[in-house]
């Protein structure tokens, strides 16, 4: 692996951002999404522990679509190659993903759509980001 075209930067703007983006598209479907998962507020655990975890996967996520993004672009990352690849990442592992468990562990297709389309939102956005810094600043 080439760390070289890392923008370490755009990584972790990109994951801020998508972190962000999470928290606005969760309060927004709050009420869909608890119904949808089966969750019973007056019984869930209040915990910071949740936030933490997905800022640090959406790190590992912003590093890995970089890495990504760098080695098919030759090193010059661009907006729509980090849009493209955001798409296609989504696409091939994360939907088809939470679409079998979610069948497995008996949700509906409310929640595939919900959780789906929040991370659609976060490689997007994730890519867009990567693409947009373009390729590290020579030291």
């Amino acid at each position: 692996m080439d760390f070289s075209v890392v923008n370490w930067l755009a990584v972790v703007v990109a994951a801020v951002a998508a972190w962000l983006f999470g928290a606005v598209w969760y309060t927004a479907l709050s009420r869909p999404w608890i119904r949808a998962a089966r969750i019973d507020p007056s019984t869930s655990k209040k915990s910071i522990l949740p936030f933490i975890i997905s800022f640090i996967a959406e790190l590992i996520m912003a590093l890995v679509l970089a890495l990504v993004v760098g080695a098919m672009t030759g090193g010059e990352p661009v907006l729509v190659a980090g849009l493209v690849f955001g798409f296609v990442l989504w696409l091939g592992f994360v939907a088809t993903t939470l679409t079998a468990n979610h069948r497995y562990e008996n949700f509906g297709w409310d929640l595939t759509l919900i959780d789906g389309g929040h991370w659609l939102g976060v490689l997007l956005l994730i890519g867009a980001v990567i693409g947009w810094f373009g390729a590290p600043v020579a030291g």
